[in-house]
């Protein structure tokens, strides 16, 4: 059985919003997916593009460049 997913394998919560910055989706919605009937999949994954655009940057997120660690380790 083929379930739908739009998992892109880049699996990080923003610390902001709560949802994964590769899919859109929160934690307990990538956790419960396996479960999660077919057209409520179906149904959230319409909703996903809506989130990602609404995803705070790498900077508000505090994303680690390079710059950053190399500050933290001074």
């Amino acid at each position: 059985m083929n379930v739908s997913t739009p998992c892109v394998k880049i699996c990080v919560i923003d610390t902001v919003t709560g949802f994964c910055i590769g899919c859109g989706r929160t934690g307990a919605e990538i956790a419960q997916w396996p479960f999660t009937p077919e057209d409520e999949r179906v149904t959230l994954m319409a909703q996903l593009p809506e989130r990602l655009k609404g995803m705070t940057s790498r900077d508000v997120r505090g994303g680690r460049t390079r710059e950053r660690v190399r500050n933290r380790q001074r």
